[in-house]
C-alpha cells in the first residue's frame, strides 16, 4: 500500500532532514576541533608585500600580528579558522605602515576583536587615520606596547606545560601619542615560546632597533626568525643573527620596487646557515610545534623537521 504524503508536509520534512544533517555535520566539526592534539600553529600568510601572522596556541587563543596591505587576510583567515568562529582574541599591530594595518581595519569589520596591542605612535596617513577610527569605534580592550611586558596564553585548570608567552622587547620606551615620519624602529618586536620552542616576530625594524635589543643583553635566541622588514639590506645584521640564531628565518615579501629580500641580507641568511622560506616563492607557510618539535610546511606541501 502506497500513502501519498501532501506536498507541503514532503517538504517541511525534507527541510527538516536537512537542518539536522547539517547540525550533524558542524557537531562533528566541532568535536573534532575540541578533540585535536593541543599544538602552537603559527602561519605565515602569503599577503603580497606585507606581514601577516596568525597564531593559533594550545589554548586555543587566537592571535594576528598585522594585517597586510590590503583584505586579502580576510580570505586567509577563512580558510585557517572554523566558519563559525568570528573570535579573535588578539591583534598586534607592529607599526601603522599601510603593509602592516591596512588589512586590520577589514579585520575588524568581520571579526569580534577582543585585545589590541599597539605602540600608539602617530603617523599622518590615511591609514593611521581608518585605523583609530576603528579603535575607537570598536569595544577592544586596548594595550600600549612596551619592553618588558609579557603576554601569556593559558586557560584555567591548564597545565603550565601548555603556555605560552610572549616576552615584548621593543619598544624600550611608551611611545604612545608621539609622531613619527617612519616608525620602522618603533615596532613591536616579540618573543613567543612554548616550553623549548621558541620564534622571534621582528615587524620592520632596522639595524639601529636590533643594536639596541643586542647590547641590553635581553634573551633573542630563537628556533624560527621572521625576518625584519622584508628583508631590507639594513636590517638582519651579522651581529643580530649572531644572538638570534635561528635554525630557519621567514621573509614576508611580494612583488615591490625596494630591492626586498636584498641580496646582502640573504647572503648573511645563507652565511649563518640559516635555512630560509619566503611567502613570495613558497606561498603560506606553516609551523606547527608540540613544545619539543617544529614541523615546517608551505604551500608547496614541502614539509621539514627542524628540530
Amino acid at each position: 500500500m502506497k500513502i501519498a504524503m501532501p506536498q507541503q508536509k514532503s517538504r517541511s520534512v525534507f527541510i527538516i532532514l536537512v537542518f539536522l544533517a547539517v547540525i550533524n555535520i558542524f557537531a562533528l566539526t566541532v568535536v573534532r576541533t575540541l578533540s585535536a592534539p593541543q599544538l602552537l600553529e603559527v602561519d605565515f600568510f602569503n599577503v603580497g608585500q606585507g606581514d601577516s601572522i596568525f597564531i593559533k596556541t594550545p589554548s586555543r587563543h587566537k592571535i594576528l600580528i598585522d594585517g597586510g596591505p590590503d583584505n586579502g587576510v580576510i580570505e586567509k583567515l577563512a580558510k585557517t579558522m572554523p566558519f563559525w568562529d568570528r573570535t579573535i582574541d588578539l591583534v598586534v599591530l607592529t607599526h601603522p605602515d599601510k603593509d602592516h594595518v591596512a588589512g586590520l581595519i577589514d579585520v575588524f569589520k568581520r571579526y569580534r576583536v577582543d585585545n589590541v596591542l599597539w605602540t600608539g605612535v602617530v603617523r599622518d596617513t590615511l591609514e593611521y587615520k581608518k585605523w583609530v577610527g576603528v579603535l575607537e569605534k570598536e569595544q577592544a580592550s586596548i594595550v600600549i606596547a612596551q619592553s618588558g611586558q609579557r603576554i601569556k596564553s593559558s586557560s584555567s585548570g591548564q597545565s603550565s606545560e601548555r603556555t605560552v608567552y610572549f616576552d615584548i622587547l621593543n619598544p624600550s620606551d611608551r611611545l604612545e601619542g608621539l609622531e613619527f615620519d617612519k616608525s620602522n624602529d618603533t615596532a613591536v618586536v616579540a618573543r613567543m615560546y612554548f616550553k623549548d620552542n621558541s620564534f622571534l616576530f621582528t615587524g620592520d625594524i632596522g639595524f639601529s632597533a636590533e643594536e639596541k635589543m643586542v647590547s641590553s643583553k635581553i634573551e633573542l635566541n630563537s628556533d624560527i626568525l621572521k625576518v625584519g622588514h622584508h628583508g631590507s639590506k639594513y636590517s638582519t645584521g651579522d651581529f643580530f643573527l649572531e644572538k638570534v640564531l635561528p635554525s630557519m628565518a621567514v621573509i614576508q615579501v611580494g612583488k615591490n620596487s625596494y630591492g626586498h629580500p636584498a641580496p646582502e641580507t640573504l647572503e648573511r641568511l645563507e652565511k649563518f646557515d640559516i635555512d630560509t622560506l619566503r611567502t613570495d616563492t613558497d606561498g603560506d607557510i606553516e609551523i606547527i610545534s608540540d613544545g619539543n618539535n617544529i614541523q615546517v610546511k608551505n604551500e608547496n606541501e614541502k614539509r621539514k623537521t627542524i628540530k
